[in-house]
């Protein structure tokens, strides 16, 4: 009978842009697997982060923040946080106490008609006071009256303890869905491109960062070091520049901070390859984005 016993279930994040979802997923997964920046749309892809115990498997599931899309890479994005609202168990939307409380009226409707458990986590505490808090909490109760309302602030990891034990609470009976061992769905690819990419958002400025991704071409692990070759796309020859900088110095300290973090996610020496290719408005491009892991049905 205590076979019967075993919860298992899918524990999607959503909410809009820079309100904290990565820094919350890695925390209730404690691996770092989403990138964070403070730029907005650093997440692209739904990142999956497995939590294992005997009693139980949490699958939890970050998505791109949701915006308006200009491109059609945006558009994947969206359907990405759309795709996380019809399979959630379990949904934790995360706000902030900085963002405009109605941003986004038509998915906050998608989800005020959601049947499953919202948990509404209101992030970034540390930045208001009590009485302005109170206010917004009674504002959310309006808006998602069904909702049980959380004040957190990941980033001092304030109030995670009992999110993760109410979400243990709230998972169905289920088997597990993935291996007992399993922390992620995503290839060790994946998060090479994900880091080089992270670093890019930190080191460039303005649109360059949005316009560049990265495929990785090489991934060979050998005995005591990993060999990787990684290709940067940008759309133009002057975003190419940029991102090699004069006398490749740019190229270089991205490449650097790269591998370390690489060496740290592997816990293995990493030999770092980086090149730069343009690829016209690949952002739109029905064909490069398939390639990239993004499926445009």
């Amino acid at each position: 009978m205590a076979e019967n016993k075993h919860r298992s279930g899918f524990v999607n994040i959503v909410g809009n842009p820079n309100v904290g979802k990565s820094t919350l997923m890695n925390l209730l997964v404690g691996e770092k697997l989403s990138i964070i920046t403070s730029k907005s749309q650093t997440t692209r892809h739904r990142i999956i982060g497995i939590v294992n115990t005997p009693e139980y498997q949490v699958v939890y599931s970050d998505t791109p923040g949701v915006l308006q899309p200009n491109y059609k890479l945006q558009e994947q994005m969206l359907a990405f946080s759309l795709s996380a609202l019809d399979d959630a168990d379990v949904l934790l939307y995360v706000t902030d106490v900085v963002e405009t409380i109605d941003k986004n009226n038509d998915f906050l409707d998608r989800v005020r008609q959601m049947d499953i458990p919202v948990l509404l986590l209101i992030n970034k505490i540390d930045l208001t006071n009590q009485t302005e808090l109170e206010k917004l909490v009674d504002q959310w109760h309006e808006l998602l009256p069904k909702a049980e309302i959380y004040p957190i602030s990941a980033v001092n990891n304030f109030g995670i303890e009992e999110i993760k034990k109410r979400i243990v609470e709230l998972l169905p009976e289920s088997p597990p869905y993935f291996e007992k061992d399993a922390l992620t769905d995503k290839p060790a690819r994946f998060f090479v491109s994900e880091i080089i990419r992270e670093k890019a958002l930190m080191l460039y400025q303005k649109e360059v960062p949005y316009s560049l991704e990265v495929l990785v071409e090489e991934f060979k692990e050998e005995k005591n070091i990993i060999r990787i070759r990684a290709v940067i796309w940008v759309e133009r020859d002057s975003q190419k520049g940029i991102i090699i900088g004069h006398k490749g110095e740019a190229l270089k300290k991205l490449g650097t901070l790269a591998r370390k973090d690489l060496e740290l996610f592997f816990e293995k020496k990493v030999y770092l390859q980086l090149f730069v290719k343009v690829e016209k408005d690949w952002r739109n491009n029905e064909r490069i984005l398939r390639s990239l892991g993004y499926k445009l049905d």
